[in-house]
């Protein structure tokens, strides 16, 4: 398993994070996330993402099932910013 911080925008925050599209995403390809939000009231929020490989992680974000989940939680794709443990 490979850890990996994620952060990036969204149009909502308390949607974002109230949102089951994470779980429905990531839980069947063997991923699990942690969420965080910007103390300071941004728009800006976090996930620590337990990946099995960086493979896996880059071909399910390619995905069609990843963009709709990302358009259904206020994702702007734009400002994604991922970094790899290590």
């Amino acid at each position: 398993m490979e850890t990996l911080l994620v952060f990036h925008e969204v149009n909502d925050v308390d949607h974002w994070l109230a949102s089951p599209k994470r779980e429905e995403f990531f839980g069947p390809l063997g991923m699990t996330v942690r969420t965080f939000r910007d103390p300071e009231g941004s728009n800006r929020v976090g996930l620590m993402v337990e990946v099995p490989d960086i493979a896996t992680w880059e071909k399910a974000l390619e995905s069609e099932a990843a963009a709709e989940a990302m358009k259904f939680d206020g994702v702007r794709p734009d400002t994604i910013v991922v970094l790899a443990e290590g």
